[in-house]
């Protein structure tokens, strides 16, 4: 199969690759079926295509990477369609924004992804996760890049 993508161009991928959110995710309630690419030239971030809309794509990462002690709390319930064997066997990604002037990674609804079933699940945790948690200011990448 292919999808042509506004962001990476034509991608091919097998219908096994297809990671279905059966109730979307936040704003985007319509595209339930996405493929996990990886970053070419940083591997730290990934990307999150949409299959229904080649124009959506979402800048991904691992939320340990930057908040070492973060930690998703929900009931298990949230988990139930995941089907997870186990709970270790979840992948757990933020979305990264930019957001006036900064990155910052929304910690507040992360992804968690069963990655043998191919399923996804956007949940909201309990607690006091920010949901604009900065992690660079952009004047401050720029000066660096420079």
């Amino acid at each position: 199969m292919w999808i042509a993508t506004t962001r990476f161009g034509p991608i091919q991928f097998e219908p096994e690759d297809v990671i279905r959110f059966p109730e979307g995710l936040l704003g985007l309630p319509g595209c339930r079926d996405w493929l996990l690419l990886a970053d070419e030239c940083n591997q730290t971030v990934a990307w999150l295509q949409s299959v229904d809309r080649p124009e959506v794509a979402l800048c991904v990462v691992s939320p340990r990477r930057f908040v070492p002690t973060y930690q998703v709390r929900l009931p298990r319930r949230d988990l139930e369609p995941l089907e997870l064997d186990n709970l270790e066997s979840a992948e757990v990604l933020v979305i990264v924004n930019r957001t006036a002037g900064y990155i910052t990674l929304n910690l507040k609804a992360p992804l968690i992804f069963n990655l043998q079933r191919g399923v996804g699940r956007q949940v909201i945790c309990y607690g006091d996760q920010p949901i604009q948690y900065v992690v660079a200011s952009l004047t401050s990448a720029l000066r660096k890049s420079a």
